[in-house]
Formats: structure tokens, C-alpha cells, sequence
């Protein structure tokens, strides 16, 4: 079976395509080895390209059990639909990669979707969304060992730190290890750091100047060498102080897009004006892209790619 039968239906440039979890699962049941064949085939790039800029589409949710957006419970629970909205993202101009964990970049390999892409496997799912461990966020998915193996460009880990949860420990330890170990092989890695509390069992993130300059000073300074960490920041509940809060470090930023929420003209006024600092390289987003509250993921990720 050839590694493109799973997808078809491109009738243009901005036609969703149609992906058949029938032929995926078919080939993943007769020839598993096609993930590493596909992978060894993938035409690779630079993590730069000659811009200078990245911008990469997040879609490692759901390993952590996270699959709403907005008021959807399940919205990124159909993989076929998630499939095609990222092979159409993928398909934009000025779309560098993709960020997501094994199970969804397998089914894009076989897909032959990352061909000249930036491909960055996420490393912790192991703080399940809601759970009691969630700050204790193990090494669940790709082993920097693995990222090699497959020829993908760079790694994600998530630093979630509360100063009341012995599990954030857990997480900073097995966290700067990684670090280490991207380091080792020359991989970069993406740390995306977040000082959290909990209020009535809820775990809240801390987006105000102050938490993100603590939680960027504690992530620059993971391992034994920086030379390829990079940083996946938050822009900060007022966006006035981001020049402030990016001065903390040195390292090489992207921003993480997150939720747009109802005011999707004033988020990309903010993603505009943070891309504008000196140490920020690009922009990581996820469901605003994929999901758009309008439908049309082609439209949000052109405009996204236009802010860079």
C-alpha cells in the first residue's frame, strides 16, 4: 500500500482533504514498519528556514486527555477530522511544522504530510488533565532517543510548577534531564514553562508578568547547557508588560498561541505586537488554528502566518 492511499480528495490549494482511518489502520495493522520507512523517506529542512521565523501547529492535546475547544467536550476527539485539519494547515504557505506526539505524527507520515516540515514530537503527557497528579508530568511521550531514531527536528516538554505540589519537583528533575539529553544529541528543545495553583481542586495557570518572568528564569536554566533550549511562553494577561517579561533570558522564544477566545481580532493584535521583541522567533498554535470558531482553519492560518 502506498503511504499516501490514506489521503485523497485534494481538489486545491485550500480544499480540505480526506483522510480514510480505515486505510491508516489497515497499514498499521499489515506493515507497522511503515512509520520508520515513511519517516527514513521524509525530505527534511532546516528548524530555520531562510526567515528567520517559525511558525509550527500544535496538536499534542488530546494525549493528555485534553480534547475540548471552546464549549466542545470532544471537539478533537475524531481523528480523521483532526488529521485533515492539520493536513490542511500544513498546506499553507508559510507553515513550518507540526508539534504533536507519536500517535498523531505516525499517522502523518503515512499520510506524507511532513515532507519539508519542522517535526516536534511532545515528550510529558503524563500530567492527565483534571487528575491529582497532573503536576507530576512524566515523560510519557517521545524519548529524546526516539526523536532521533525517527530524524525528527526537535523535542517539547511542559514545566508546570506549582510551589505547593511536591510532584512539580518531579517534573523539574525529570525535565532538566531531558535537557540534558536533547543537548547531548543536538536536538533542540522547547520548554514551555508555567507557574500554577490550585483554587477549589482546579489547577490554574499564573499568566501575570511576574509568574512569567519567575517560570522563564526557572526554565532557562534546566541541565547542564542551554545551547539548544529554546522557550514556548505565554503572552501575559497585559501585554504591556511581555517586553518586560522577555527580557528574563536570552534563549530563543516562540509564543504560545492558546485559546483566542471571543476576540479573535484582539488575540492576533497581541500575538503582533510580542512578535515584534527581540527574542522571539515565531509562533506555536494549536486549537485556535485547527478549530476556528468560524470553520475555516485555511483563513485563521493565513492570517497567522501574516503576523510573522
Amino acid at each position: 500500500m502506498s503511504p499516501r492511499t490514506p489521503l485523497s480528495g485534494r481538489t486545491g490549494a485550500t480544499a480540505r482533504p480526506h483522510v480514510d482511518p480505515g486505510a491508516l489502520a489497515r497499514t498499521r495493522a499489515r506493515h507497522p514498519e511503515a512509520v520508520a520507512e515513511a519517516a527514513a523517506r521524509r525530505v527534511r529542512r532546516p528548524l530555520l528556514g531562510d526567515s528567520g521565523r517559525l511558525m509550527i501547529v500544535a496538536a499534542d492535546h488530546p494525549a493528555r486527555g485534553s480534547l475540548a475547544v471552546g464549549d466542545r467536550p470532544f471537539a478533537m476527539a475524531n481523528r480523521a477530522d483532526l488529521l485533515e485539519r492539520l493536513c490542511e494547515a500544513l498546506s499553507r504557505p508559510g507553515v513550518d511544522g507540526v508539534l504533536a506526539t507519536a500517535d498523531v505524527l505516525d499517522d502523518l507520515l503515512l499520510l506524507g504530510a511532513l515532507d519539508g516540515k519542522v517535526v516536534m514530537g511532545s515528550m510529558n503527557r503524563g500530567g492527565l488533565a483534571g487528575s491529582a497528579f497532573e503536576l507530576d508530568d512524566r515523560f510519557t511521550g517521545h524519548r529524546p532517543s526516539d526523536l532521533a531514531r525517527l530524524g525528527f527536528d526537535a523535542g517539547k516538554l511542559l514545566l508546570r510548577i506549582d510551589y505547593d505540589d511536591p510532584g512539580s519537583l518531579t517534573t523539574l528533575h525529570t525535565a532538566a534531564r531531558a535537557v540534558d539529553e536533547m543537548a547531548g544529541l543536538r536536538l533542540p528543545v522547547f520548554v514551555e514553562p508555567f507557574l500554577c495553583r490550585r483554587a477549589d481542586g482546579t489547577l490554574r495557570t499564573d499568566l501575570g508578568a511576574d509568574a512569567v518572568t519567575r517560570s522563564i528564569a526557572i526554565a532557562s536554566g534546566l541541565g547542564g547547557s542551554s545551547a539548544y533550549t529554546w522557550l514556548k511562553v505565554p503572552v501575559t494577561d497585559d501585554p504591556d508588560d511581555m517586553a518586560r517579561v522577555m527580557e528574563t533570558s536570552t534563549l530563543p522564544a516562540v509564543l504560545l498561541g492558546g485559546d483566542v477566545g471571543d476576540d479573535q481580532d484582539a488575540a492576533y493584535g497581541r500575538w503582533r505586537d510580542a512578535l515584534r521583541l527581540p527574542t522571539v522567533r515565531g509562533l506555536v498554535v494549536g486549537r485556535s488554528l485547527l478549530y476556528p470558531s468560524d470553520g475555516d482553519v485555511t483563513a485563521a492560518v493565513d492570517t497567522a502566518v501574516a503576523l510573522l
